[in-house]
């Protein structure tokens, strides 16, 4: 029977989910290795069966309501004769009642390892494919992966490859490997049945039995249907010319401003006046007056000039009231800070929506509410709750937390790290992270997108727009919400669900996302992918001042995919040229102490240009006039032989030996399109992750330890092969 055939049979007796049979005959039409079986009405015809299929055999009940037949005891293995089949046929006929509708006749097979397969419809991400470990360990180790459909025999294979339990995918206890055809066959299968069966819901393949030659069978299959006519509502998609328009405003009410320091409706106009805006200003309050010497208006609509983008920071019971006047004067673009909304509950959300509404019968578009602001250093506007003023440059920041956005906003101030603009997003009440995420991907001067998210609304629209804007620059996400409590924190925060973890950090992966775990490593791979080229593969040099360092980096490598290949007898007899005969002939690279400033890049040069080495790190070079210092310091203090001058002009030759070797790394990164990072010997307040070199592209990173140099390196690999792949 066709596949149209059995669903348009199961719909039409109402059915919500297909027989075993049935299911099993849908997925051998995709191309699912299924056991071969027989369907019964009767016990005599199931003995007829079993001669025909061979002692031992396996029994089950079938029925449309039969969808757990395991825990009711429906379902018989090794049956060796027909006594204990007719037995079983009896047990199993009480005990389904009214609901059996037959009987499954199938071979017994055997094997010592299981997977599960399946098809789920995420509520975010739509049509998901799921592999793993399966058997009675599927829920108890959770080993499994997932991908969005549709995808083909490659991305089926990087799932296989993801799953934990690799040595089960090998040989294993005397018997052959599983066929890795056959499971990604049933993987793109599964994949094609998501696409293009809107009306399955649900499918559950467990197990996928492997038998000693390596045989992969279906023995078990239900597929669950619903309504695929019903579709999920998304918010409305923005005009992303229009987006980037609030990131340009000529001019600028500030709408509740206020002469107290300590409100809202002070710091956004102070810092925007402070950071040295060019554009019109001016000041709303509806008790007139002055502030900063400046003339207050009574409303909006008594500003003789157009207005741009009007700043908001009345109470939110106060915000519905000023649409109509923002209509009246124009007014289209809207940076909604006050707080009130749908992030305090089922009041505020209605709220929310009722200002939507409002605002999108008047044309406006609002970023916000709950927002600490925007900035675009691009034109010198920086309108956001902590004055902080970051270089422009090609980093897009997005964050729906405003605390931690203004926090990475200050260390690319105080990392040198140019920002392309920034945006607390907020309650997202019109525009979302899609819109954001679409006006990257046209934005030419964006370079790389740094997100820190703890919810999505159309997850499916992310994940595509991801993928496309991946290709030509990196995005980097932090996740809110990865375990039960943080979700918990994020929906009071955001005041959305977010969807399942797994399935968003497979999308991820998918759509070539580079995932941080912490707010520290979004730092860390902001400042690196602004900052280096990308590795081409995974193999690294080291070079350290000392053997530990090397020792730590080398595990770090390893347990991070990548690889510290040998040196070849070529880069040995180089460097042999200028270093003690005592170095460490070996990758890590010891340099003994070396302070020679040349001879140090000679080194550098003949690692980088070797064709096993794709990218360095280099441990200990930079950051020794710290440890100068005070050595220095201490000196004087207990030498009367030696003053301040002493210390200052010692300094000023580590100061400059450390300059000159970052600004000739850098000119190696620009000669053979490496990257190399190196790792602080000792940091204070004055220590920059980023160092600008006039007339490079790339520019200089140290990190202050090596795991952050480690993580920061496999992340960029890992988006590199992602690119090539």
């Amino acid at each position: 029977m066709k596949k149209i055939d059995i669903l348009e049979k199961a719909k039409s007796q109402d059915r919500t989910a297909l027989t075993e049979a049935e299911s099993k005959e849908v997925l051998r039409q995709y191309g699912i290795p299924v056991v071969e079986e027989k369907v019964v009405n009767t016990i005599e015809e199931a003995k007829t069966a079993a001669k025909v299929t061979g002692y031992p055999v396996v029994l089950k009940g079938l029925g449309s309501r039969l969808t757990h037949k395991t825990e009711k005891g429906l379902v018989k293995l090794n049956l060796k004769n027909e006594e204990e089949l007719h037995s079983a046929a009896i047990y199993i006929k009480e005990a389904a009642g009214n609901d059996l509708e037959g009987f499954l006749i199938q071979p017994m097979l055997e094997g010592k390892r299981e997977f599960v397969a399946g098809l789920f419809r995420d509520e975010q991400f739509g049509a998901t494919v799921m592999f793993g470990l399966g058997g009675i360990f599927t829920e108890a180790i959770g080993d499994v992966v997932f991908r969005l459909a549709p995808f083909d025999g490659n991305e089926a294979q990087k799932m296989i490859d993801e799953l934990h339990a690799q040595k089960l995918l090998g040989a294993f206890r005397g018997e052959n490997a599983p066929d890795k055809d056959a499971l990604i066959k049933t993987l793109v299968g599964l994949s094609r049945i998501g696409t293009e069966i809107p009306d399955i819901k649900e499918i559950d393949i467990n197990p996928l039995l492997v038998s000693a030659d390596g045989k992969i069978t279906a023995v078990d299959a239900l597929i669950v249907l619903g309504n695929g006519k019903d579709k999920k509502e998304y918010p409305l998609q923005v005009d992303l010319k229009h987006v980037w328009k609030l990131f340009y405003p000529k001019s600028i009410a500030f709408v509740g401003a206020s002469a107290n320091i300590s409100k809202w409706g002070h710091l956004m106009f102070s810092g925007v006046v402070a950071g040295k805006y060019q554009g019109e200003i001016y000041l709303v309050n509806s008790q007139g007056g002055e502030i900063a010497g400046r003339k207050v208006f009574k409303s909006v609509t008594a500003i003789p000039d157009p207005v741009d983008l009007a700043v908001v920071t009345v109470p939110a019971d106060k915000v519905l009231s000023l649409i109509p006047e923002l209509e009246k004067k124009e007014i289209k673009n809207v940076l909604l800070i006050s707080s009130g909304f749908g992030e305090v509950g089922a009041e505020g959300k209605l709220l929310e929506a009722e200002l939507v509404k409002k605002a999108r019968e008047a044309g406006i578009l609002i970023i916000g509410p709950n927002t600490m602001g925007i900035c675009n250093p691009c034109i010198s506007f920086y309108c956001v709750g902590s004055h902080v003023r970051p270089p422009a440059g090609g980093t897009v920041l997005l964050a729906q937390s405003g605390n931690l956005g203004t926090q990475l906003l200050a260390f690319a101030a105080k990392e040198d790290v140019g920002i392309r603009a920034f945006c607390g997003s907020g309650n997202e009440a019109m525009i979302t992270i899609e819109d954001y995420m679409e006006g990257f991907e046209v934005d030419e001067k964006t370079k790389t997108v740094v997100l820190y998210l703890e919810s999505i609304k159309n997850g499916r629209r992310f994940f595509e727009s991801a993928k496309r804007v991946g290709k030509i620059k990196p995005i980097i996400v932090l996740k809110g919400g990865r375990t039960t409590a943080g979700s918990h924190a994020a929906a009071s925060h955001t005041g959305a669900m977010a969807s399942d973890i797994k399935v968003f950090m497979a999308a991820c992966r998918q759509a070539g996302i580079i995932q941080a775990e912490s707010p520290t490593d979004l730092l860390d791979l902001s400042a690196a992918f602004s900052s280096l080229p990308l590795p081409k593969g995974n193999k690294v040099g080291l070079l350290t001042l000392g053997g530990g360092w090397g020792v730590v980096a080398s595990d770090l490598c390893e347990e991070n995919g990548l690889t510290v290949p040998k040196l070849s007898e070529a880069v040995i007899s180089q460097i042999n040229k200028l270093l003690p005969p005592f170095w460490s002939h070996a990758n890590p690279i010891d340099v003994v102490g070396e302070m020679n400033a040349d001879t140090y890049m000679k080194i550098l040069e003949e690692l980088i240009q070797w064709s096993d080495c794709d990218a360095i790190i280099h441990m200990g070079i930079i950051g020794r006039k710290i440890m100068i210092k005070a050595i220095m310091e201490s000196t004087v203090a207990v030498d009367n032989k030696y003053d301040s001058k002493f210390v200052e002009n010692s300094l000023l030759y580590i100061d400059s030996f450390e300059k000159q070797t970052i600004e000739q790394t850098v000119k190696l990164m620009e000669k053979y399109n490496k990257p190399i990072i190196g790792v602080y010997l000792l940091n204070d307040e004055q220590t920059q992750t980023v160092t600008d070199v006039n007339g490079c592209k790339h520019k200089g990173v140290n990190f202050i330890t090596p795991e952050r140099a480690v993580k920061s390196l496999a992340k960029m690999y890992q988006y590199s092969k992602w690119l090539n792949g």
